[in-house]
């Protein structure tokens, strides 16, 4: 019997912990052998390197960059083709635009021999875009061989317009939204692109503002929905987690206690009494998976507000990498074996809470 094989393309503040993730539970979730690509042999990787090999996954490298990697210590077992080849699905974790290049230099030559392939929400226009309990009904098995897992912004966007203004027809009763996402510098764990002060964002497209607001209108496309979004977005000098300010015009009356039942019953929201990002994100750094909440969203409970029935009005907070994380190992599955992902994917409900 062949074995089922992953492969993750890339080490950064995605691919890492995925690597990590897929390795130490790769049993729960069916897959039997986890590979990962690492571009560049730097000493100052070793220590991560060793760690996700320890976890049980197998190193990746070019040839041309293997004598470097043994110089470290450390015994790439596949070459780059080889390891695209011979993998199930391919999740590419790279920066900004390598996702689009890899897909036309390596990618779509073994698309014969590979299930699928995924790359993250900064590779605009890689696939079908896909976020976990949005538009899971949007995905054609044989069809749907190229996916990009949307933001974590556009997660957080997505889920709380689908929570509070869905209806039970599959619709959304939403006549318009706003939303300013208030965004970390960078990461805990990059050196640069920090800011000194808060960095306002251009509205460069007329019709959403940012990105943002364009990404989740086509990821509610995907369904036959076409929210009408706009939103701002503004840096700040921080690195712990982005934050969502947002304001639902709504087509029905609600109440407070309505959104708040709402979003209870939704397993990818978590309820939060707390209000400052370092707070939340320390629950995470103790409580969660490598320090991840795999919720899509988590919301700050005194901070939400129904004005005149039909606006709500309030703040939640953006597991950074977090929800991505999820909607990659949920596409995956999927693209795996679609009628098996909900149970495989119980494994992980340990580390979306109900409450932060």
């Amino acid at each position: 019997m062949s074995k089922t094989t992953v492969h993750v393309v890339g080490t950064g503040t995605i691919g890492e912990p995925l690597i990590h993730l897929l390795s130490v539970l790769k049993q729960d979730l069916g897959i039997d052998e986890v590979t990962f690509h690492k571009n560049t042999p730097r000493r100052v990787d070793k220590p991560k390197l060793k760690h996700l090999i320890e976890a049980g996954a197998r190193l990746v490298a070019s040839a041309d960059k293997r004598e470097g990697f043994e110089e470290l210590g450390l015994t790439p077992e596949f070459e780059t083709e080889e390891a695209i080849e011979r993998a199930d699905v391919v999740i590419d974790c790279t920066p900004e635009g390598v996702g689009r290049k890899n897909k036309l230099q390596y990618y779509e030559k073994y698309l014969p021999s590979t299930k699928g392939f995924i790359a993250q929400g900064s590779e605009f226009g890689f696939g079908k875009m896909y976020a976990r309990g949005i538009n899971d009904a949007a995905l054609e098995p044989g069809k749907d061989r190229f996916l990009q897992v949307v933001s974590c912004n556009t997660h957080n966007i997505a889920v709380m317009l689908k929570t509070i203004a869905g209806n039970e027809d599959g619709g959304l009763d939403l006549d318009h939204a706003d939303v300013v996402c208030l965004r970390r510098a960078n990461d805990v764990s990059q050196d640069g692109g920090f800011v000194a002060s808060p960095h306002v964002g251009k509205h460069s497209d007329p019709d959403f503002g940012t990105h943002h607001a364009r990404d989740a209108h086509l990821l509610f496309k995907t369904i036959g929905l076409e929210p009408d979004l706009f939103s701002s977005a503004v840096k700040l000098n921080t690195q712990l987690m982005h934050a969502l300010w947002f304001h639902l015009y709504l087509t029905r009356d609600t109440s407070l206690d309505e959104v708040l039942e709402r979003l209870d019953k939704n397993p990818r929201v978590a309820l939060t009494q707390k209000t400052s990002a370092n707070t939340v994100f320390s629950f995470g750094r103790e409580h969660g998976f490598y320090g991840r909440i795999l919720n899509n969203t988590v919301v700050s409970v005194p901070t939400l507000q129904v004005r005149r029935n039909r606006e709500v009005v309030g703040f939640c907070f953006t597991p950074q990498d977090g929800n991505s994380l999820l909607s990659s190992v949920a596409a995956t599955l999927w693209l795996l074996d679609p009628e098996s992902v909900d149970a495989r994917l119980e494994c992980l409900r340990p580390y979306m809470f109900d409450e932060v």
